[in-house]
C-alpha cells in the first residue's frame, strides 16, 4: 500500500460540499465493487462477462468523476497545471477505447497456461508471471488476510444495506460469509434500550 510522506500540509481543509460529493462518489464505487465480487460467484456464472465489465468500470468512472471535481476545485483555488498533472498521474492513464493490450493478453496466457512470450521481452515475462500467480492460487505464498477482509467488508456492507444478511451464506465460500455476517452485524443499527418497567 502506498503513502504519501512528506507532502505540505494543507492550511486549509476540504470545503464541505466537496467533502460530501467526495463521500458520496465513493460509496458508490464501493458499492460497485461489491457487484464486481458478487459477479465472480458461481451462483450467477451466466451473467458475469457483461456484470463483472459494467460494474468495474462504473467504479472507475465514478472514482475519475471523485478526481475530477477534486481536480476543478484545486483549479479553481490556483493550483499550477504542472502540480495538478502531477497528481492526477496522467502520465499512467489509459483509454478503455483502445482495448486489452498485450500485456493484459500476456497475462490472461499464464492464467490460462499457454505458451511464454518470447525470451526478450521482460515485461511480457513479467505479466506472464503474474498471471501464473493467480492460476497457481493467489500472487501470494500465504492466504492474503487483506483480501479477504476487503471481500467480507464489501459484502457485509451491502447486505447490510440491502438488509439481505441471510443471502451472505447461499453464494460465498463459507469462511467469507462467515466474516461478512460479522461484519453486517457490526454494522446494524442498534436499537435503544427498552426502558424498565415500573415497580
Amino acid at each position: 500500500m502506498w503513502c504519501l510522506y512528506g507532502a505540505a500540509m494543507e492550511e486549509t481543509q476540504m470545503p464541505e460540499p466537496l467533502r460530501r460529493a467526495v463521500n458520496y462518489l465513493v460509496s458508490e464505487v464501493v458499492l460497485n465493487c461489491q457487484e464486481v465480487l458478487r459477479y465472480t460467484e458461481p451462483d450467477i456464472a451466466r451473467d458475469w462477462k457483461r456484470m463483472t465489465m459494467i460494474r468495474a468500470t462504473d467504479a472507475s468512472d465514478t472514482m475519475d468523476m471523485a478526481s475530477m471535481l477534486i481536480a476543478a476545485y484545486c483549479q479553481r483555488t490556483g493550483m499550477a497545471m504542472d502540480t495538478l498533472a502531477s497528481y492526477l498521474q496522467i502520465r499512467q492513464q489509459r483509454s478503455r477505447r483502445v482495448g486489452p493490450r498485450d500485456a493484459d493478453r500476456h497475462e490472461v496466457a499464464g492464467m490460462l497456461g499457454t505458451p511464454l512470450p518470447p525470451e526478450g521481452d521482460r515485461d511480457a515475462q513479467m505479466r506472464f508471471s503474474m498471471g501464473q500467480g493467480y492460476a497457481e492460487g493467489g500472487l501470494m505464498a500465504e492466504p492474503d488476510e487483506q483480501q479477504l477482509f476487503t471481500q467480507a467488508c464489501l459484502h457485509g456492507l451491502r447486505a447490510r444495506l440491502c438488509d439481505d444478511v441471510e443471502a451472505l451464506d447461499s453464494y460465498l465460500p463459507p469462511h467469507v460469509a462467515t466474516l461478512a455476517r460479522k461484519i453486517a452485524g457490526v454494522l446494524e443499527i442498534p436499537q435503544p434500550a427498552a426502558e424498565p418497567a415500573p415497580a
